[in-house]
């Protein structure tokens, strides 16, 4: 299947200008241009895309965790015309898991594990009490705070796939990177688009997450219109380390694409 091309944005990290009082402002900065994808080499990821209850239910989850509400509106929004068009093609979509065990009754995460084999295991290393008394004051005076722990360790064990990113059929299911590795080497893919929450944390850090992809050579790119990030009160207004994470993406791991174009690119290939 020969290459097609989708606008794609990208930040242009050069040339620093030593004549301004700072420098960086001489980059390039955001552009876009037409790049080309191989669609039999690239995969939609959707990763912790989670039913995590009402606000009634776990105001205190609620009261930590501040995107949940945008987290909502894009997939009813967003996944469901997205999902519709990448599934009528013949993009693959894999899943990346985690939090909980609501996944390994599903043929696509036993097919992962076959392929994989068994996944690495970290040994910690000990705790004192000084250790112990600093993760306690973190959990009281960082997050999730005393008086939220309660909700959130009870809505976590309700947590599972949100409606709308439900796995279909054997679609793959992977809970690390050395399952999603080995289900891109199975079916060829080296460039992942992840959707899913949050962009600057999860899709970014956790397991099966861009990082521990670029790890293997994978090329991670995003969808900007389908990610949100976890923000703080100084940047949630304009929801800057969104902006910084699409960043990230754009300088460390591949491209940024627009929902329209990832959508319209998908209908060149449809599947028969």
């Amino acid at each position: 299947m020969p290459p097609v091309k989708i606008p794609a944005t990208y930040y242009q990290q050069f040339d620093a200008d030593y004549a301004r009082a700072v420098p960086a402002e001489g980059y390039g900065g955001w552009k876009k241009a037409d790049i080309e994808i191989a669609p039999e080499h690239t995969a939609l990821v959707i990763m912790h895309a989670w039913e995590a209850g009402t606000m009634e239910q776990w105001p205190g989850w609620r009261r930590c965790v501040e995107y949940h509400p945008r987290a909502l509106r894009i997939l009813a929004d967003v996944f469901p015309p997205l999902l519709t068009a990448v599934r009528a093609s013949t993009l693959p979509v894999f899943h990346v898991v985690g939090g909980r065990d609501y996944y390994s009754h599903l043929p696509g995460y036993q097919q992962a594990v076959k392929l994989a084999g068994p996944s690495p295991r970290y040994e910690g290393v000990a705790k004192d009490p000084v250790y112990e008394r600093l993760e306690k004051f973190r959990g009281e005076k960082v997050f999730v705070g005393a008086h939220n722990r309660p909700d959130v360790d009870a809505g976590w064990k309700f947590l599972d796939f949100a409606p709308q990113a439900r796995p279909v059929g054997d679609e793959y299911i992977a809970e690390d990177g050395h399952q999603l590795a080995a289900v891109c080497r199975a079916t060829g893919v080296n460039h992942l688009v992840y959707i899913g929450f949050a962009i600057n944390w999860c899709l970014l850090m956790s397991p099966g997450g861009m990082v521990d992809m670029g790890r293997y050579g994978v090329m991670c790119s995003t969808i900007a219109e389908a990610v949100t990030a976890v923000e703080n009160g100084e940047t949630a207004r304009l929801e800057l380390e969104k902006r910084q994470a699409l960043w990230r993406v754009a300088i460390n791991s591949g491209f940024v694409f627009g929902l329209q174009d990832f959508t319209q690119m998908v209908k060149a290939f449809p599947r028969k």
